[in-house]
């Protein structure tokens, strides 16, 4: 399960086996997840025009043949957030914007606070997008998006035993 955008440090770690089992591609794009989360969390990204980025809490969770993403945006409206899906990848993005005025006796106060946020979250490889669905309730964005059964690949190899004529001539 992945908290707060990323997986955990059990979901990061790569066997020897990974490389004959992944697709390079989704290891790429994993690395290069885990590279914008690091950095995000070091310092706040700034876009090109100076303006403050902010990234909601992610869940995922991937059980009964659903991978089910949650985010956290409260204070936001559905109008508010942009949700596509691109090669395997759900995309999040929008903006928030707050308001707050104040007025007490000769004291005059606005609070803006405001902030875009981008979100790349990575689905499973046999995920079935086309069938994906979002609801937003309660200032949490939840997506759901089946994943078929993978069938296995896995078969059985016959060994043979080495005839004598050919044991002898090695």
């Amino acid at each position: 399960m992945m908290r707060w955008g990323g997986p955990s440090l059990a979901d990061t770690l790569i066997t020897p086996f990974d490389f004959f089992r992944v697709n390079p591609f989704s290891m790429m794009r994993r690395m290069a997840d885990e590279m914008d989360r690091l950095f995000g969390e070091v310092r706040p990204a700034r876009e090109a025009g100076g303006e403050l980025l902010w990234s909601p809490a992610i869940e995922v969770s991937e059980a009964e043949g659903k991978c089910v993403i949650r985010a956290e945006l409260a204070g936001l409206r559905p109008e508010d957030v942009k949700l596509e899906v691109d090669n395997d990848v759900l995309i999040l993005e929008g903006e928030r914007k707050s308001e707050h005025e104040e007025k007490k006796d000769d004291v005059h106060r606005t609070e803006i606070r405001y902030g875009r946020f981008y979100r790349r979250i990575p689905l499973p490889e046999n995920a079935s997008v086309d069938q994906a669905r979002a609801k937003f309730e309660n200032g949490v964005l939840e997506v759901t998006v089946p994943v078929p059964a993978r069938e296995s690949q896995r078969r059985q190899i016959p060994i043979q035993k080495a005839s004598s004529a050919s044991s002898a001539a090695s």
